[in-house]
């Protein structure tokens, strides 16, 4: 028996050398960039600031975003033509595609991994899959464009209608579905978002002023208007861009907000709602990111003041720094811990590293028509 051990333990040390330059499972580095022109990923390894490898076939990628399972191994690949993409990080192959719909516009997996949510612009309406196999597990039709969708704690999803103006939450903690109208929220919401704690949803609208907060951890959830009155006295610019409210930022008690149709973030108190302060900017938001352990967000802008991205100090709503990254950036992806920037520049093919203190570049990948940056960090955040 001795002998048979120092045998099998002989091999298992043999063996380690390969294991060690050939790790089966290290995926918490890694990333994929959305390559829109091309239908394909491109996939990213942070610490070395460098891809090392491409997947393709993944159709019209020109609205795509995604999101991770909670081993970071398979992304979820939600594109504009319908489909629905799961990808495995590890072997950079697609393990399994449908097109579930005629356009779809984001998607969100449940907080325990095991459904995927996409929500549809043609037909409406909201699909859940099994996140194993992406066999159909629910249908959730709607007469309206979908918008909005998130996870929510507790196995739910909650989303918003574009024409009909309504919210809704979808619960599969149970042996049967539940689907609940959380209210009515206002004209035409165009985007909406989860807070980092699950506690609010937040819901922005283009058909007229304001915005709706739904308190998710109220046994009644209803809708709550606010910032009714911005933007009254100004006349408001033409929207090239629609803001990207997954991309809104929480910070020093705040709520960090695009004004629709302004060059302006609004900062509102995030107790009472009320308007606290006005950043004047360099374009029309489009995302606005909090920069992780720090009290800055960042914001790149519409088109055609989209080659720039600027730093704004939450504790004096002040710009502090403006940079140029390249043509037409299209979205900003923090490392976990917040030390570097990933920027996309779609219209120059690549991305670039930013130290986020030093504001110096580190480094720059070569990318075809680049939009969004996804760490595999993402698994493990609620509301993305």
């Amino acid at each position: 028996m001795k002998r048979v051990f120092l045998a099998a333990l002989t091999a298992s040390l043999l063996a380690l050398p390969a294991l060690a330059e050939n790790p089966c499972c290290a995926t918490g580095d890694l990333g994929l960039v959305v390559e829109r022109a091309t239908g394909s990923l491109l996939v990213i390894d942070r610490s070395d600031r460098a891809s090392i490898g491409r997947v393709d076939g993944l159709g019209d990628l020109s609205h795509a975003s995604l999101t991770y399972s909670p081993d970071e191994r398979y992304a979820y690949v939600f594109g504009r033509d319908g489909g629905l993409t799961k990808v495995d990080m590890l072997t950079q192959t697609i393990v399994a595609r449908t097109i579930q719909a005629g356009n779809s516009i984001g998607g969100a997996i449940s907080d325990d991994g095991r459904l995927i949510a996409v929500s549809n612009y043609e037909p409406g309406g909201v699909k859940v899959f099994d996140a194993d196999t992406l066999a159909l597990v629910a249908n959730i039709p709607g007469n309206s464009k979908t918008i909005g969708l998130v996870d929510v704690p507790g196995r739910r999803f909650a989303w918003s209608t574009w024409d009909s103006g309504e919210a809704f939450m979808a619960d599969f903690s149970g042996p049967e579905m539940v689907v609940t109208k959380l209210g009515d929220v206002g004209r035409n919401p165009f985007d909406a978002v989860l807070t980092d704690d699950g506690h609010t949803y937040l819901i922005g609208l283009f058909g007229e002023k304001g915005m709706t907060a739904i308190d998710l951890w109220d046994k009644n959830p209803a809708p709550v208007r606010f910032l009714n009155d911005y933007g009254k006295t100004e006349d408001d610019l033409p929207v090239y861009k629609m803001p990207h409210l997954q991309g809104w930022a929480f910070t020093e008690g705040q709520y960090v907000l695009p004004a629709v149709g302004q060059h302006e973030l609004l900062w509102v108190d995030r107790e009472t709602y009320a308007e606290v302060a006005r950043t004047p900017m360099h374009g029309q938001p489009v995302f606005i990111i909090a920069q992780p352990g720090s009290p800055y967000v960042w914001v790149n802008f519409a088109t055609p003041l989209n080659d720039t991205v600027q730093v704004v100090d939450s504790r004096t709503h002040e710009v502090v720094q403006t940079l140029t990254p390249g043509k037409a950036v299209l979205h900003m992806e923090f490392a976990p811990r917040g030390a570097e920037v990933w920027i996309s520049a779609r219209d120059d093919n690549k991305v670039v590293i930013y130290d986020t203190h030093t504001y110096q570049v580190l480094g720059e990948i070569a990318s075809d028509s680049p939009s969004g940056i996804f760490f595999t960090a993402r698994a493990h955040r609620t509301g993305l």
